[in-house]
């Protein structure tokens, strides 16, 4: 029934898949925290930019983000991203890409985490001599960050299933093998029930582990 798989190195892909998701993952969640600490910043000027970024790159496509770092930065501006194999530069590319992408919606749940925490405690943070940063990353981030697990758990699933746009720019992750099997094979139904299953093998425990731990975690109020 699944003989169409043979020659098809389906875990290969799903593994690009998961590096795709775990290195963007790791630098949306460094990018969007220092976008959120600058929209809360008292400098007109980053919290401008954190503004003018947000707003603008959630509401551009993914497609046309992945597309730009691959057709813009490294065609037209000849950014190799520190490799000459084009493999190697189109996957950082799509990284590159996609934390520009996902950053903005980091940004903006913990923006919501941070509005959570009583002002009366920054208010403490800053009577007893702490620095405007010192209050953000010391009483505000860890209580903004553990109030908001769950949000960032629908972002990170987000992530993994928009990896698939990487297809785009010749990421061999699953979208692409999905697509090149759809072309050799007629098992189109079974190719995509595989497919389907591999993604919510991803996401569903990811989703389940991080809302147990943000009911763990949660802050008591």
């Amino acid at each position: 029934m699944f003989d169409f798989l043979e020659g098809y190195d389906v875990l290969g892909a799903f593994w690009m898949t998961v590096k795709l998701t775990a290195l963007s993952a790791v630098g949306s969640l460094i990018w969007g925290t220092l976008l959120a600490a600058m929209r809360v910043s008292p400098v007109p000027l980053m919290r401008g930019f954190g503004t003018a970024y947000v707003n603008i790159v959630r509401n551009i496509p993914l497609t046309v983000i992945i597309l730009f770092c691959s057709l813009g930065l490294a065609d037209v501006f000849g950014v190799t991203m520190g490799s000459g194999d084009f493999k190697i530069q189109g996957f950082r590319l799509a990284v590159l890409g996609l934390v520009a992408y996902t950053a903005a919606f980091v940004c903006e749940a913990l923006r919501s985490g941070m509005n959570t925490v009583p002002l009366g405690q920054a208010e403490a943070a800053r009577a007893i001599g702490l620095s405007f940063t010192q209050t953000l990353w010391l009483v505000v981030l860890p209580q903004a960050f553990r109030s908001v697990i769950g949000p960032l758990a629908n972002v990170l699933i987000a992530l993994t299933k928009n990896t698939t746009v990487a297809a785009a720019i010749g990421v061999a992750e699953a979208a692409y093998l999905m697509k090149t099997m759809i072309e050799n094979e007629a098992q189109t139904l079974l190719i995509g029930a595989v497919f389907a299953f591999g993604f919510v093998v991803l996401t569903l425990p990811t989703g389940l582990i991080l809302g147990w731990l943000s009911k763990r975690l949660a802050v008591k109020r």
